[in-house]
């Protein structure tokens, strides 16, 4: 597959937005993506592969796997897409045991130890940017969870500076829908590799139901509510 790939239109307005509205990439940019498997990071890591061709600015892209040993073929999987993608791939090995055990809220868990150890590698290897395949569902129910489960108002936000602003996680599918993505994975010919033995039994998996029945009612309810998460009026907060 060639690098430069061709996006439909809106696909690549709804990107082109993301990016520019939160200025999330720079000239000379390390850019550091971070690689689940899942049809999210393979989608985002072929799109910012792309993007260099038509962008006015230079940057550099890597991604990365944690492989946490669910299943052995999976790190081959992954690097087969990437290498198809001609995307230089970093693989690490990472094991959690709350999750082999199954242990009470080993998601949340699972969830840091990923996180803190992709931050980790991305400030050993200077890279300055630390892309990850978050979308727009994700977010509305990521401020769900947060507000059922955590008692507080916050989500994932689209751009965000860490350490000093020494390294900006980026979320450049943040004005994306699950199905568009899944549909643009189509089209690249990309096959999800999931194999974590506690996908689908998760608080995420019971926000994700109850919004469907939600957005059942209004197809405009979806975007109603992602413009609230940036138009909070803290006045009328307690």
């Amino acid at each position: 597959m060639t690098s430069n790939i061709i996006l439909p239109e809106k696909i690549n307005r709804l990107i082109g937005r993301a990016m520019g509205d939160y200025k999330m990439l720079a000239d000379g940019d390390h850019v550091l993506v971070a690689v689940s498997g899942g049809i999210d990071s393979l989608v985002l890591a072929a799109v910012l592969n792309s993007w260099r061709h038509k962008a006015p600015i230079d940057y550099s892209v890597r991604a990365i796997y944690l492989d946490m040993g669910f299943a052995p073929a999976d790190a081959a999987l992954v690097t087969n897409q990437l290498n198809r993608l001609g995307i230089p791939l970093l693989t690490e090995k990472l094991t959690i045991p709350e999750v082999r055990k199954k242990q009470e809220n080993c998601c949340y868990v699972c969830a840091r130890k990923r996180r803190n150890k992709l931050f980790d590698i991305a400030r050993e290897k200077n890279f300055s940017k630390l892309a990850m395949g978050h979308h727009k569902d994700d977010i509305i129910e990521t401020f769900f969870i947060n507000l059922m489960y955590s008692g507080n108002l916050s989500t994932m936000v689209p751009s965000q500076q860490l350490f000093d602003g020494k390294l900006t996680v980026i979320r450049p599918l943040a004005c994306l829908e699950k199905n568009q993505i899944i549909d643009l994975g189509q089209q690249l010919k990309l096959r999800a590799v999931t194999s974590c033995p506690l996908a689908g039994n998760s608080k995420r998996k019971a926000i994700r139901k109850l919004l469907d029945n939600i957005y059942g009612q209004d197809k405009k309810i979806k975007a109603s509510i992602f413009a609230a998460l940036g138009n909070v009026r803290r006045e009328y907060l307690l």
